[in-house]
């Protein structure tokens, strides 16, 4: 009895530990596919990147970010760069610029009252692989991130050779918690084409203008 009830406390402590949330656990149960689940927790989920996830990252010219606020209203955006805009500083800390944008700062003004941040790679061209990481966010200032990032020697120096310093405004450094892969079953293969080749169906000369139509749409809080 004392022998069955060490293996039950066992896999109850073990569980426990296993990544995710308890309502995803919870509709595992209600959907039949906890066994489903863990074999994905135990065979596909790390805390930390792995040398081929550091790799992959590195080829990335663009990334989903998904942000919410203290309430938890989310919002999803979108980043893109080079190859290596997001740099991975370790297998637990990555970092990427951030850009004036349109000058809303949604998702920067979301990490600053909730740290938790979701990040997701998709390589649309190649191997249709996508990679989730999902971790703490912390804003780093470019005035002081030799002082925020000294605990990673050279980075900051690093960081102010990159040649689009000029138009970025602050860091983001994600500490990392969780890093998995995305199935490639249903994400298209894209093709990178020139410019002048797509259609223009949106307005041009200002980011997209007006694309919309929405410019002049009452709001709510505009007084007439």
């Amino acid at each position: 009895m004392k022998i069955l009830t060490k293996i039950k406390n066992y896999f109850r402590t073990t569980r426990s530990k296993i990544p995710g949330s308890q309502g995803e656990k919870k509709l595992q149960e209600e959907f039949a596919t906890t066994k489903d689940a863990l074999r994905f927790y135990n065979k596909q989920v790390l805390t930390h990147l792995a040398p081929l996830m550091q790799e992959f990252i590195g080829k990335q010219e663009m990334m989903f970010i998904a942000t919410a606020d203290r309430h938890g209203e989310c919002d999803n955006s979108f980043r893109f760069g080079e190859a290596g805009f997001v740099m991975v500083v370790d297998e637990h800390h990555l970092i990427y610029p951030e850009y004036k944008g349109n000058g809303v700062m949604a998702s920067m003004g979301n990490m600053s009252e909730n740290p938790n941040i979701g990040l997701l790679f998709v390589d649309f061209f190649e191997t249709k692989v996508g990679l989730h990481v999902n971790g703490k966010a912390k804003i780093i200032k470019k005035e002081s991130m030799h002082e925020e990032l000294s605990a990673f020697e050279g980075l900051a120096d690093k960081l102010q050779k990159d040649k689009m310093q000029f138009k970025t405004v602050s860091y983001v450094l994600v500490e990392v918690e969780e890093a998995y892969i995305h199935c490639s079953l249903h994400i298209p293969i894209l093709q990178k084409v020139e410019e002048k080749e797509v259609l223009k169906k949106f307005p041009t000369g200002t980011k997209g203008g007006d694309a919309f139509e929405v410019e002049f749409v009452p709001r709510a809080w505009v007084e007439d």
